[in-house]
Parts: structure tokens; C-alpha cells; sequence
């Protein structure tokens, strides 16, 4: 979508819209022929929705591609998320809502295992428990290097996140994780000459941490990777004209929504009963919502197709609480597909629903993959989204004479 021809368009009105993500919604069948995780499902009241509403398939970056959940929600918030690439360490550090700043280089960090030799013996060291990582975090708090600042904030098991900070900061480093045992970890190398005081930061730290945790057991070292610096984008409101909210217990998603410009709003609980709370409590305040369950694509990377099932079903018996609100639009989707018969996330593009009261219904009240291939929508890119939601809600105007 071409942003300066659509904020050309755009109208202000009274409308809201909401737009509520299933992460990892779209699934596959266990055994040929059979149902998907969404069809599987009971749902009485997204069914009654679907047979309102236009169905339709999205893909986040293309036909065939499997994107992450940055990419993906990206791309549902409007976005091209090729153009505005999130790298991995920054992502990392807006999921424990680290507040990145220009001069900063995230990165993802492991504590891991090694032996006396120096030689990995386990990656994830044996995915310590989190309060264990916590209390390693703060020993690796004390590191100093002249010329930069180091961050350390504990994810969850063996996971990190690793801020570097600096006025020379580039982001064009290489990995010092192997991503295999029984060698040691690699040095950080400069990927452009400008990145070279970066890379003698990083391994300066590197070489401390190596100290700091010798003896520790069983993660007596670190491993990084994925070293980004954040994207600037666009500001949500200033793309759509829309005062937007994000609700979303799970920090990256949290994080995401406030990049993008949105206002992430505090959830008291972390349960989707909590969530959908929180969007009756602020519904005056707003004209956008984004809803994020996460159970969904959990369920879906543990294989537990059930498990995803309930949780589908779980969203299904709330729906009723968000259509009393009376929104403008509604939007059902996921950021990309997870079929728990992978284990991951996948290209298969994903099954949505957009309900308004413009809408001209498809009539199929069913809300599963195979409902949505038949649907007017077809299958669209994510990105295009968000300017039929805007021309649901009244807020485009006519082009041209």
C-alpha cells in the first residue's frame, strides 16, 4: 500500500475498530482429509460472526514464505514487513519492554554450557529455570568496557536479552553462537568496517562474561546472536489517522504495538478473560484495538493440537462480550499459521474474517481454513488489511472526481 496516496484519503469518524489475533491461528489436519485445528474447534459464536462477515486468506510476506511473529504482525498492522525488517535482537529486548534508543544494538543471548576446554556441551544449559538466569543476569550486570553500556534483562529459561549501547554502535555483527556443541563459541566479527568498534565491545564483554561465569553450573557461559538496531517506523496515526491501543500480556507483542506508535495499555491477569476486560474498560478512550491471544501459536509449536483447539474455543466463548461493545468492525485473524502437526510456524496463509455492517456477507457460517478459501476476500496480502478495515469504518474517502 502506497502510504502517502492512502493519508491523502483518510477521514476522521466515530467508529472503532478491533482487531482481534489469534497468533499462529491457521493449522493443518492431523491425517489426510481430516479438520484443522480452527475447524475442529466448537465455535458457535465466530460461526455466527463468519455468516456476517466477508472470509478471506492472508499471507504476511508472500506466498510461500513462513515468517516470525515481528514480520507478521507487521504486515497485519499495515506494514511491508520485507522494507521494515525487525531483527531478531531487537525483538528480543521490546519483549522484557526494553526501551531501545538510536545508539543501541540488541541482541538474543543464551547461557549455555561448556567444559573445561572451553567446548560446548549443551546450548540451552539444560534451559535453566528462569530464576537461575535472573541471578546470572545480575553477576553479568557488573561488566564494564570503556566506550559502551551493556543491558542484560532475563526472557525466560535460558533466554537473554543484550543490549549494547554506544555511539558507535552498528549492528553489522556476526553470531558468537556455533548453533552446535563440541566447539567452542566463536568471536563477534565486524561485518562492515564501521562495525569494528562495535565487535571489540561486544567481544570485550564476551571475554569478562567468560570470567564472571567460570564455575558457574550448569551455564558457565553465553552465547549472542541475531545483533539488530530497531527500524524506525511510521507512526500508526499518522499512517491511518487512528488513536490506536494495544492489548497483550506477552512482551514482544506489547512490544511490536508500541514501535508501530500504538498506546499498549496494562492488563490486570493474563488470561484472554483479562484482555477482553481490559478492552470494555478503555473502549471510549480509542478508535483501535488490537487484541493478541498467544495461547494459540503455544499450543500450535508444542504439537498439542488439542491443546490449540481449546484454546480457539476459549476465545469463541468471549466473542459475545466484544460484539455487545458494538464495534464498527471486527477483524479475526492470526499473524501467521503454526499447525501443530509441524511443531512451528508455516506458510499456509491465514484464515480471517472481516465483519462490518458494509460488509456484503458470503453467507458461510463456518469460521475454519477451508470456509475462508471460499470466501469473496480470497487470499490477500496482510498488508492490505488494514485499508479495508479503514473503508469499513467510514474513514476513506472517494478517489478522485
Amino acid at each position: 500500500m502506497d502510504f502517502e496516496f492512502l493519508k491523502k484519503l483518510i477521514v476522521p469518524a466515530q467508529t472503532k475498530i478491533v482487531m482481534l489475533i489469534m497468533d499462529g491461528l491457521g493449522g493443518l489436519p492431523l491425517e489426510p482429509g481430516g479438520k484443522t485445528e480452527l475447524e475442529t474447534a466448537h465455535t458457535p459464536s465466530l460461526d455466527k460472526l463468519a455468516a456476517l462477515s466477508m472470509l478471506g486468506l492472508s499471507q504476511p510476506a508472500g506466498p510461500g514464505i513462513t515468517v516470525g511473529s515481528g514480520p507478521g504482525h507487521l504486515a497485519i498492522f499495515g506494514y511491508d514487513p520485507i522494507e521494515n525488517e525487525i531483527g531478531r535482537g531487537a525483538l528480543e529486548a521490546l519483549g522484557v519492554n526494553f526501551e531501545l534508543y538510536p545508539d543501541d544494538v540488541a541482541a538474543r543471548g543464551n547461557f549455555c554450557s561448556v567444559d573445561e576446554n572451553g567446548l560446548l556441551t549443551d546450548r540451552r544449559a539444560g534451559r535453566l529455570p528462569t530464576e537461575e538466569c535472573a541471578k546470572l543476569v545480575e553477576l553479568l550486570g557488573n561488566i564494564k568496557v570503556d566506550g559502551a553500556e551493556f543491558f542484560l534483562r532475563p526472557i525466560k529459561e535460558h533466554r537473554v536479552a543484550f543490549v549494547m549501547r554506544s555511539p558507535e554502535a552498528c549492528d553489522a555483527l556476526s553470531n558468537t553462537d556455533p548453533l552446535k556443541i563440541g566447539v567452542a563459541d566463536l568471536p563477534v566479527r565486524a561485518l562492515k568496517r564501521e562495525a569494528e568498534p562495535a565487535a571489540e565491545y561486544v567481544n570485550q564483554f564476551v571475554d569478562q562474561a567468560r570470567q564472571v561465569l567460570k564455575g558457574q553450573s550448569p551455564a558457565n557461559m553465553i552465547l549472542l546472536r541475531g545483533f539488530a538496531k530497531l527500524p524506525e517506523l511510521p507512526k500508526f496515526k499518522d499512517l491511518f489517522g487512528l488513536n490506536a491501543a494495544a492489548i497483550a500480556v506477552n512482551g514482544m507483542y506489547r512490544g511490536v504495538s508500541r514501535l508501530a506508535g500504538m498506546t499498549v495499555l496494562d492488563v490486570r491477569g493474563d488470561t484472554p478473560a483479562d484482555e477482553f476486560a481490559t478492552l470494555e474498560k478503555y473502549l471510549s478512550e480509542f478508535d483501535f484495538f488490537y487484541i493478541h491471544i498467544k495461547k494459540t501459536d503455544t499450543y500450535g509449536e508444542k504439537g498439542d493440537f488439542s491443546g490449540k483447539v481449546r484454546a480457539i474455543e476459549e476465545v469463541d466463548t468471549l466473542m459475545p462480550r466484544l460484539l455487545a461493545l458494538n464495534p464498527d468492525v471486527v477483524i479475526v485473524s492470526g499473524d501467521h499459521s503454526s499447525p501443530a502437526v509441524m511443531k512451528s510456524h508455516s506458510w499456509h496463509p491465514v484464515p480471517m474474517l472481516l465483519y462490518s455492517k458494509l460488509v456484503r456477507p458470503d453467507g458461510i457460517a463456518e469460521f475454519g481454513e477451508r470456509a475462508c478459501a471460499r470466501g469473496s476476500l480470497g487470499i490477500i496480502p496482510a498488508t492490505n488489511i488494514m485499508p479495508l478495515a479503514l473503508a469499513n469504518a467510514g474513514r476513506i474517502k472517494k478517489y478522485g472526481a
